[in-house]
């Protein structure tokens, strides 16, 4: 799949990859450098591996310019009603993440409804996440894409105060 990147002249391709191909381990080293910056922690210690982004259970999608440089990342998961708070039917969003160079080309939007799009594809009737307060553009993104504010909260933070779950109905 090609979309093309605002404010910029030069394609970007949203490839599918395996949550192991170097990239992804890769950028998702970065985002977890950034969470221990923004949080004073290790990072995101939610237990994931590979498997879970299986297509069709899940996908995990890069953007790549006419480079071959990896940009932004994104993945789904299925979810069903378990004792972190998922209901029957849920995707998880995980691992979004733009490196700074790429910011404000509008990666994170593009990945983010590509991934919607799958899950809904893949039968999945809600969209999940968690994220927290210290990432202000997240929050941004989340909201102004149709997301609300969990009832109740989810997942591996939800006992945290600056953990925030968004949720939307695919």
């Amino acid at each position: 799949m090609t979309i093309q990147a605002r404010d910029t002249a030069a394609p970007v391709h949203l490839r599918t990859v395996t949550f192991a191909h170097p990239d992804a381990i890769r950028l998702n080293d970065s985002v977890q450098l950034e969470y221990a910056e923004r949080y004073g922690d290790e990072g995101d210690v939610t237990p994931l591996d590979a498997t879970m982004f299986e297509p069709p259970r899940g996908r995990y999608l890069i953007a790549y310019d006419e480079h071959g440089t990896a940009l932004a990342t994104g993945g789904w998961r299925s979810l069903d009603k378990n004792e972190e708070g998922y209901e029957d039917g849920d995707a998880e969003l995980k691992r979004m993440y733009v490196t700074p160079q790429a910011r404000g080309l509008g990666l994170a939007r593009r990945i983010l409804a590509a991934l919607e799009d799958d899950a809904r594809a893949a039968g999945r009737v809600r969209m999940v996440l968690e994220t927290g307060t210290k990432q202000p553009e997240a929050i941004a993104l989340y909201l102004s894409s149709g997301y609300a504010l969990a009832e109740v909260k989810f997942g591996h933070y939800r006992f945290e105060d600056i953990s925030r779950c968004y949720v939307k109905q695919l």
